[in-house]
């Protein structure tokens, strides 16, 4: 028997049961440097009558953008990418892989859920892979692509990844968007349901993208700002001492990005999700930064459960990666509504004050500070090392005096004096400096080497 015939007919047959996910593979890593493992394994499905070639799942590692990487790319040509046990065993050997040498895992993921037939031991597979994905959380980056339809378990590595790529017309859920549609009484399609669109709800897009090459470029980028892949501080080109002179008339999210980020870019995160808080990452002066940016315009953002959720997320994610985290405060407390109340929104806050401990901060009262927002995001005590103020910016316990009142008994003839004395708080950030919780009220326009400066003291 001619044994490289033999190969070479079953390599041909390999490769033409998964072209298209071959493919994706070699627009996403550098070319040429992608390495298949475990290339021969199958098992055949006795409910299928038919092989499981590659047991219906490519791995190996590569290099993107020249940083080591495993890659986990389920094969929708081979049985649907149906998850069998064995599927599963040779995701975990990759996982373990990209664990003992700390490199980041990609995956690409598209399935329509298990292999029928297996029963049991499909799900004690499962549960592996979902066991070890939990594992590498926050010693392995983990990046996931859904490039198809990707239903059951599996979408749970979506979630659990650092970042999760939503191609266009994918679709990620935990049971078939039809069964979560008509169970809930409607006729939605399934991009509403599980589409990148959805994420505005369920917060599991990181970014929604058209194409492989666009999650290169991405990735690349995202290589580029992390610490552990492009380093804490690099040159910059951009000036030091840049200035914003438009930030003296009017303040808000994108120009604020523009003014401090070296050259005026950043990655933000999941952009649709409680957009009035924006997440980003980039360098300032050089220095990889994590920026948590409040909308909210004149009136500030008021907390809830799911945009704490998302602040929760991006600190930890901060944490984890060596990211100092760099504040724009435009905050109230906790929104006062009933559907606010009847949420863990108290066991969220405090989640997220175990959460601030271990973060280097440096915030910027850019608009209002009250109440619990300044306690959360501008105190001292939450260990927030520098904190400046906007000379137009608003520092107070209350909003003003009508919510002041409502905190105890007021005399009548003393809300003229309450009201006066917290509109001249409001008015002036002055009020918290004199007592050293702010450490400079600072003109707008030189945000940037302010705060450059204080990043300096923290990573040098």
């Amino acid at each position: 028997m001619d044994k490289i015939h033999l190969l070479k007919t079953r390599r041909e047959k390999l490769l033409a049961s998964g072209k298209k996910v071959r493919d994706q593979i070699s627009a996403l890593v550098d070319e040429g440097s992608f390495v298949e493992l475990d290339t021969y394994s199958f098992s055949r499905n006795d409910f299928y009558g038919e092989d499981a070639e590659g047991e219906g799942v490519v791995t190996g590692y590569a290099t993107i953008d020249d940083i080591p990487v495993y890659v986990v790319a389920q094969n929708a040509e081979v049985l649907s990418g149906g998850v069998s046990k064995a599927n599963c065993k040779k995701i975990v050997k990759c996982l373990e892989k990209a664990e003992k040498f700390r490199y980041p895992v990609v995956y690409l993921l598209n399935s329509l859920g298990v292999q029928v037939g297996e029963g049991v031991n499909v799900l004690e597979g499962m549960a592996e892979v979902l066991a070890v994905s939990a594992r590498l959380t926050d010693k392995v980056t983990q990046i996931s692509i859904v490039t198809g339809n990707l239903y059951g378990s599996f979408a749970l590595l979506a979630a659990n990844a650092d970042f999760n790529f939503m191609l266009k017309d994918s679709c990620a859920c935990y049971a078939s968007p039809k069964v979560i549609s008509a169970v809930s009484g409607k006729n939605l399609p399934q991009s509403e349901v599980g589409g990148a669109i959805s994420s505005k709800n369920n917060g599991i897009s990181t970014f929604a993208v058209d194409t492989i090459e666009d999650v290169r470029n991405t990735v690349c980028d995202l290589f580029k700002v992390l610490p552990a892949f492009g380093g804490d501080v690099v040159d910059t080109e951009d000036d030091l001492n840049r200035t914003a002179i438009n930030l003296n008339d009017k303040v808000c999210p994108v120009c604020l990005k523009k003014a401090i980020f070296d050259d005026g870019k950043c990655i933000e995160l999941k952009k649709d999700y409680c957009p009035e808080v924006v997440t980003a990452i980039g360098r300032v002066g050089g220095i990889s930064v994590a920026t948590l940016i409040f909308g909210g315009e004149d009136k500030g953002v008021e907390l809830t459960d799911k945009n704490i959720e998302k602040i929760n997320d991006f600190v930890i994610f901060a944490n984890s990666n060596g990211l100092p985290l760099l504040t724009f405060v435009n905050t109230l407390g906790i929104k006062a509504d009933l559907e606010t109340n009847n949420t863990p929104i108290m066991k969220e806050v405090m989640t997220l004050v175990y959460n601030l401990t271990d973060v280097p901060k440096v915030s910027v009262v850019y608009g209002k500070a009250i109440g619990l927002g300044y306690s959360l995001f501008v105190s001292k005590a939450m260990g927030v090392e520098y904190a400046y103020a906007f000379a137009n910016s608003q520092v107070a316990l209350f909003s003003g005096a009508s919510a002041s009142a409502h905190f105890g008994e007021v005399r009548e003839d003393k809300l003229q004096e309450l009201a006066d004395r917290y509109a001249d708080e409001n008015a002036d950030p002055i009020n918290a400096a004199k007592d050293g919780y702010i450490d400079n009220v600072i003109e707008p326009q030189f945000v940037r080497p302010f705060v450059i400066s204080a990043l300096q003291t923290l990573v040098r």
